[in-house]
């Protein structure tokens, strides 16, 4: 059994990936002061502008940052004093997309309409210095990594050379993580490289390594906007692992810690943009660890509804809806919307049990460039029962200035950026649920596949998923219903055709899983998983000796998987083999001393080869 993780332009979950760390925010450098001037007062740089520029600009408009020209000092400021005026009149900078609401977000950095008014005030009186003595301390800013030393280091093995010329690229560097136990990360710093050139970042987790299958030489990385990543375990993406121009680091609330296990990847995946000459770069992540393991079970919940993108050629209000029921009782943490170029008027909303409806985010100018997670300032209780919603209006005209297309083209749903998304993730927190009951995400995802699939009967993901919950609970004829919905959008798909087959064995009809589990190997001969089945599904048929040539083949793939040596051990002592049995029995509980079917069958053989 497999679960199936996609990535869009972020990560999803578990039919996705979408791991973040970071908003787009001001580094707290200065405190910002506004001096309570009348309307017929002097304006000057010194008292009353330089508190805001230093707040709310100067962290990306310095040397080494993504802005292109620096604001530290009254000369720097003054050059761009009305253009200054006129970004933050129109409210294009500082870049803070969401309408005030009545939930509160973390970190704003929306200015106040005095603040506007004073710079405006500012530059029609002249620009004027003022004393000397009235100017704040300019701001310090932490050089490097900005929480200090990370405890680990992970550099991208080879450098991705940026192309001149051509479209935006999207490149995936993948970093093994190097530790021998698990470990508990609070906070992950991205530094992707010259930031000049990468558009946003993100971090997607791999425990099984599967992301490699997708380089065509060890550390090379791999391109595509859209990454596939499967798990043998419900282990749903938990985290926003998010780079932006002006991301500060975020350190993660006690208790929602990442986990990190022996034998992890985690892949970034950038978005570049080409300068006009080839750019080298080469990313870098750093981690710090807690001393504590994590006590909560965030969950990132994805809605999305692409098939319904379908964007007329000069169409100025096309609507995309989605509304989704939760199952649970759920804390909101954080949100993140996405579209692409066309995006005009995103919102999301919450529609409590009794009727009252919150703003959860409302975005009436949307801009791809200035894309955000965004962490509410305190966490918002959403019960069950509640109804999440989303509507994203599009403006595929010549009049939206973002539009690509000149004159404008059908637009559709997909992964290019030349196409459109209407993704909305939400990183919520189960709440007043009972650990011993099971792992309260598995009834969010289960609410969510379903919802998927009435929605879109064409969804891979959501039929494979669906089965493999399913197939979680024992429901073997809803998952082989499930799966074989999923093999008849995807019949060549060797990730389905070996769940198919493994359900189907665990039903008990071993020669029909046969025919899918041997078409998993055929399309991809190193998949340990698919021999292991198949060596299952022939031991069912009293064919051991086939049944030991499958385990042989998976350990030639997993040297080290103590469940297939011992059951290597057990198909061969059916063939009568003791001694050959005996040492692959004695080497499973080597590497795990409480492999159960190694001790049981250890034993079995010592009473038989003593009776003989």
């Amino acid at each position: 059994m497999t679960f199936v993780k996609r990535s869009g332009t972020q990560p999803l979950l578990i039919v996705a990936a979408a791991c973040v760390i970071g908003v787009l925010v001001a580094e707290p450098a200065s405190l910002r002061v506004l001096h309570d001037s009348k309307p017929g007062e002097s304006v000057t740089f010194n008292r009353d502008i330089a508190p805001i520029i230093f707040h709310s600009c100067s962290t990306c408009h310095r040397p080494g940052e993504a802005a292109p020209f620096s604001l530290l000092t009254y000369t720097d400021v003054k050059q761009h004093a009305r253009q200054i005026a006129d970004v933050t009149r129109s409210r294009a900078m500082p870049p803070w997309l969401p309408e005030p609401q009545e939930l509160k977000f973390a970190d704003e950095l929306r200015l106040r309409d005095a603040e506007i008014d004073l710079i405006a005030r500012w530059v029609e009186q002249g620009a004027v210095e003022g004393n000397p003595q009235d100017l704040p301390p300019q701001p310090k800013f932490v050089e490097g990594w900005r929480l200090g030393k990370p405890d680990l280091i992970l550099t991208a093995t080879k450098p991705f050379t940026l192309p001149p010329q051509g479209t935006d690229s999207y490149w995936n560097f993948i970093f093994p993580v190097p530790i021998q136990e698990t470990k508990w990360v609070k906070a992950v710093e991205i530094r992707p490289g010259d930031k000049r050139y990468v558009h946003h970042a993100n971090i997607l987790v791999d425990r099984e390594e599967a992301s490699r299958r997708q380089e065509k030489e060890p550390g090379a990385g791999f391109g595509g906007m859209e990454i596939r990543i499967e798990s043998q375990v419900f282990d749903p993406d938990s985290h926003l692992l998010f780079w932006k121009p002006g991301t500060v680091p975020y350190v993660e609330p006690e208790g929602m810690e990442l986990r990190l296990d022996k034998g992890t990847d985690l892949v970034l995946n950038t978005h570049l943009q080409p300068s006009g000459k080839p750019e080298v770069i080469q990313p870098s992540i750093g981690l710090y660890f807690s001393s504590h393991p994590a006590t909560k079970l965030p969950m990132l919940l994805q809605l999305e509804n692409d098939v319904k993108l379908d964007i007329p050629a000069g169409e100025k209000n096309f609507l995309v809806t989605d509304d989704f029921v939760l199952p649970v009782d759920v804390d909101l943490m954080a949100i993140y919307p996405h579209a692409h170029y066309l995006g005009k008027d995103i919102q999301a909303f919450a529609t409590l049990t009794g009727g009252k409806k919150e703003t959860l985010i409302h975005i009436p100018q949307w801009n791809l460039n200035w894309q955000a997670v965004y962490r509410y300032a305190e966490p918002v209780r959403l019960p069950k029962g509640t109804t999440v919603s989303f509507r994203y209006t599009y403006d595929n005209s010549d009049q939206n200035p973002l539009n690509p297309n000149r004159p404008p083209v059908r637009v559709r749903g997909g992964n290019r950026s030349s196409d459109e998304m209407c993704h909305l993730w939400l990183q919520m927190l189960p709440v007043n649920f009972d650990v011993a009951k099971g792992d309260p995400r598995m009834a969010l995802q289960e609410a969510l596949a379903r919802h998927n699939v009435e929605k879109n009967q064409g969804d891979f993901e959501a039929h494979y998923n669906l089965g493999s919950m399913l197939q979680t609970r024992d429901d073997l004829d809803g998952a082989i219903r499930e799966y074989q919905e999923a093999m008849s959008l995807r019949p060549e798909d060797a990730t389905a055709n070996n769940a198919l087959g493994a359900a189907l064995v665990a039903r008990g009809n071993a020669a029909r899983a046969t025919e899918f589990l041997r078409k998993a190997i055929q399309l991809r001969n190193d998949y340990f998983d698919a021999h292991y089945n198949l060596a299952f599904a022939l031991a069912g048929q009293d064919d051991f000796a086939g049944a030991a040539k499958e385990f042989q083949l998976a350990l030639g793939i997993r040297p080290d998987d103590a469940g297939a040596e011992a059951n290597l051990g057990v198909a061969l002592a059916q063939l009568g083999r003791f001694k050959e049995a005996k040492a692959h029995l004695q080497r499973a509980l080597e590497i795990d001393p409480e492999q159960p079917v190694a001790k049981e069958n250890l034993e079995a053989l010592k009473r038989e080869t003593a009776e003989h």
